[in-house]
């Protein structure tokens, strides 16, 4: 019997599920933050001023989803709330010169007074919705003091100039929304602000994604047997974010796989250029630190004053290990009797020619022949002498060449031991010229010198080339790779 028995419809699902949950677990992330637009349900263009696009077609879910939160309506606001309700009934339907007017009108004064005094917005960490709502009662009255503008704003004086009809627009829209705005929130136990999504999380989404990575675990285990369950579930570490309680937004790698296995959306494009980018960078990075490595190693080997000592001990024979020096014979039997016995013999026309060429040059500079150069027989009899004068060396040279190769070709000791005491010779007597002249320290100063001017210009011309060049170049390849596909 298969394990999953749904297939591929299985796979549809969870991954349908897991972006549902994706989307919840960013809403839930962003939901503190922009209660203000779920209760208003109202978009600001501009901040600090108050335009805004109503998006009435929005449910406000703001009294179902503060509970999980833990967001409670602020009791001094609230009052203050309900208070101006009270008040604005009253004057809507009896005269303002009343003895109740007067009391409700300094009443929410009072309160006035008190949230401006008070700021019960500390607690929601919404002290700029307060320093909003006093810089509209300055406006509203042009006085530089809050609390004096609301004092202006509820005295009778000012409200029989501007009837309370209109007075209240003013309040309904500009401050009232503002004070709503403002909310409580219940602590845990552990001295954190309530937060119930866990809940959800466990009981609607990681149940799911538990059954489902089991599941996955299970298939990997009857395809290898002797996979051990450890291993099996190790290999689905890229899941665990889906299983712990925070991180959340780290879901987005399991999802992203799970869409892509599924079908339901082709992420690969996306892959490519993240992964491009993310390639191209380290790419940078990492050539210019082991670039600079290897140039300042080589500076460091190069200043080093042990050069004349290590040149000796280079015609050592304990120089070397023992397989090194296997290898190196056998490269020089390969190739001394190839370039000695077919290489050198094919280049003779043209070394007959370069080295008649040269013998007829000395002949022409020599004083005894440079009367008779006038002569044409003279000229031809030159020609013909450096001619069969260079057929001969060159000749001889050669056969030397072809003898010298077929006896390095063969497996003789002597040519060993031969080989052996001319590389020792040529290393020591290096070693004790450059010991005795300066061209060792100036050949250091020079190398160490190009090496600088490396590091200055190469180096700093990767940086200078960037990111960009790199995936303008990654792009015409795969442009051209992909041309050339049937």
């Amino acid at each position: 019997m298969p394990l999953r028995p749904l297939g591929h419809s299985w796979d549809l699902f969870v991954a349908i599920w897991a972006s549902l949950n994706l989307l919840l677990v960013v809403f839930d992330i962003s939901y503190v933050p922009l209660r203000n637009f779920w209760l208003q349900r109202q978009l600001y263009l501009f901040p600090g001023v108050a335009i805004a696009i109503p998006l009435t077609f929005l449910p406000d879910i703001t009294p179902y989803y503060d509970p999980i939160k833990g967001i409670e309506p602020h009791r001094d606001t609230e009052n203050y709330l309900r208070r101006w309700h009270d008040l604005d009934q009253h004057l809507l339907s009896n005269k303002l010169t009343t003895n109740k007017s007067k009391q409700l009108l300094g009443q929410q004064l009072a309160l006035t007074d008190k949230l401006i005094t008070e700021n019960p917005f500390l607690a929601a960490n919404k002290t700029g919705t307060l320093e909003r709502i006093k810089n509209r009662l300055r406006q509203r009255t042009g006085l530089e003091s809050a609390r004096l503008g609301a004092a202006k704003l509820f005295s009778s004086e000012w409200l029989l100039l501007n009837p309370w009809p209109a007075e209240r627009i003013f309040w309904q829209q500009e401050v009232l929304p503002l004070v709503a705005t403002n909310y409580w929130r219940s602590i845990d136990e552990t001295g954190r602000a309530t937060e119930r999504f866990w809940r959800i999380d466990l009981v609607w989404f990681q149940s799911v994604f538990a059954l489902d990575i089991l599941l996955r675990v299970l298939q990997l285990k009857r395809r290898f047997p002797a996979l051990s369950w450890r291993d099996a579930c190790l290999r689905r570490w890229m899941d665990l974010p889906l299983l712990l309680p925070f991180w959340r937004v780290a879901r987005v790698i399991p999802v992203a796989s799970r869409l892509r296995s599924s079908g339901l959306v082709d992420v690969e494009p996306v892959r490519v250029v993240v992964s491009r980018g993310v390639v191209a960078l380290l790419a940078v990075e990492l050539i210019e630190v082991i670039a600079l490595q290897l140039v300042e190693g080589l500076q460091g080997l190069i200043r080093s004053p042990q050069w004349e000592q290590r040149i000796k001990r280079l015609g050592k024979p304990n120089s070397f290990q023992v397989a090194e020096k296997q290898d190196i014979e056998g490269l020089l039997r390969l190739w001394l009797p190839l370039l000695l016995g077919r290489v050198l013999p094919r280049l003779a026309p043209q070394g007959k020619e370069l080295l008649a060429y040269g013998l007829q040059r000395s002949l022409v500079k020599t004083p005894l022949s440079a009367p008779l150069q006038k002569l044409q027989p003279v000229q031809i009899m030159e020609r013909e002498f450096s001619r069969q004068l260079a057929a001969g060396v060159i000749e001889a040279l050669l056969d030397l060449s072809k003898g010298t190769a077929a006896e390095l070709s063969r497996d003789d000791q002597r040519v060993k031991d031969l080989w052996l005491s001319a590389s020792e010779a040529f290393w020591h007597e290096l070693g004790d010229a450059l010991g005795e002249t300066a061209t060792l320290e100036q050949s250091q100063a020079l190398l160490s010198e190009i090496l600088e001017q490396l590091k200055l210009t190469y180096l700093s011309g990767i940086n200078s080339a960037g990111v960009d060049n790199l995936l303008q170049k990654l792009e015409q390849f795969s442009d051209g790779g992909l041309a050339t596909e049937p």
